[in-house]
């Protein structure tokens, strides 16, 4: 029975059938117990922990400026809250680490680590599993290499896979350039409030509203380190915050100088009109930067477009004569 049915599977599939039946059949069992799996049972100091209302809760790794408040959502469940321990590292400094990659893209949901693991997890096999299906329906028309197996049932998943790994880190490094691009205007503009006689707080909403429609990422983490000092959180350590999720150098400096500023008492007028000079100064620098830069990178566009139609122009038509010449020749 089962060589018949081998031999039915080799002529229809060809001679790797076999094994891409049983790569199907493994696929679709993982998918039918992953869920089972995934549900653990609470344990007995996971339930007393629950049930304890005054119990402490662990402390989170990142700033708590990290954590977004959800007073009014905060009776909403998390669906992805059952798999948290598959889709959350479980390393705490793995966890803190990616919580701040993610929050330095603009993503600040506290389910955002797990909602990423399971973007990742679902492209990667879903792609898999579409990739093998496109290697069977091309083995059933066709005979197919193992070199060709591979590329199209793992090419997809890795794609899959990786793929919002890359658009995090692209949206980071997007941000971050927002951020580092509209720091010096937000400074300038900071100094002028603070100039006006607005306190420091003040100006740090006041600027935040003004500059959002250029640049909103800069407008939300200076609304963010507003909204923490009303509540209550001392300055100096929601400056520190601000440095430590933003990821960029110029607002980790600024936010030494405003600390240090308090720490000794300096005029805060005087140590935003020095920063701000430097940061227009330092603006200007990575401008004159990427115009020096610019001549390097066209000299290859130059010569690959420029050259070849170039003596294509000038050897040319000698080539032509020379061809002509040997031809009448013979």
């Amino acid at each position: 029975m089962f060589q018949q049915l081998r031999t039915t599977i080799t002529d229809t599939l060809g001679p790797l059938g076999p094994v891409m039946v049983l790569g199907v059949l493994g696929v679709m069992l993982i998918l039918l117990a992953l869920p089972f799996a995934l549900k653990k049972p609470a344990s007995a100091s996971e339930a007393q922990t629950e049930d304890a209302p005054d119990a402490e809760a662990p402390p989170d790794p990142l700033p708590a400026s990290a954590r977004p408040e959800r007073l009014r959502h905060g009776c909403k469940t998390d669906k992805l809250e059952k798999y948290k321990g598959f889709l959350e590292p479980q390393n705490a400094e793995e966890l803190s680490t990616a919580r701040l990659h993610l929050l330095q893209a603009g993503y600040t949901s506290k389910s955002a680590v797990r909602t990423f693991h399971a973007i990742q997890f679902v492209l990667g096999l879903g792609l898999l599993v579409i990739g093998l299906i496109v290697a069977l329906v091309r083995s059933a028309t066709g005979s197919i290499d193992m070199q060709s197996l591979l590329l199209t049932v793992l090419l997809p998943g890795l794609l899959g896979y990786y793929a919002p790994r890359y658009w995090v880190n692209k949206r980071r490094a997007k941000r971050q350039q927002e951020i580092q691009d509209g720091f010096p205007d937000s400074l300038d503009m900071m100094l002028v409030c603070v100039e006006a006689g607005q306190s420091l707080d003040q100006s740090i909403l006041r600027v935040a509203k003004e500059i959002r429609p250029a640049y909103p990422a800069l407008a939300d983490e200076f609304q963010m380190v507003s909204q923490e000092v009303k509540a209550g959180k001392e300055r100096t350590q929601v400056l520190k915050d601000m440095g430590h999720r933003v990821g960029v150098p110029d607002v980790a400096s600024f936010v030494t100088v405003l600390v240090q500023s308090a720490t000794f008492g300096t005029s805060m007028s005087d140590a935003l009109r020095v920063y701000a000079s430097e940061m227009r100064d330092k603006r200007v620098m990575r401008a004159e930067e990427k115009a020096n830069v610019l001549p390097t990178k066209l000299t290859l566009g130059t010569m690959m477009f420029t050259v070849p139609p170039l003596l294509i122009i000038l050897i040319g038509p000698s080539v032509h004569g020379i061809m002509e010449t040997l031809g009448n020749m013979r």
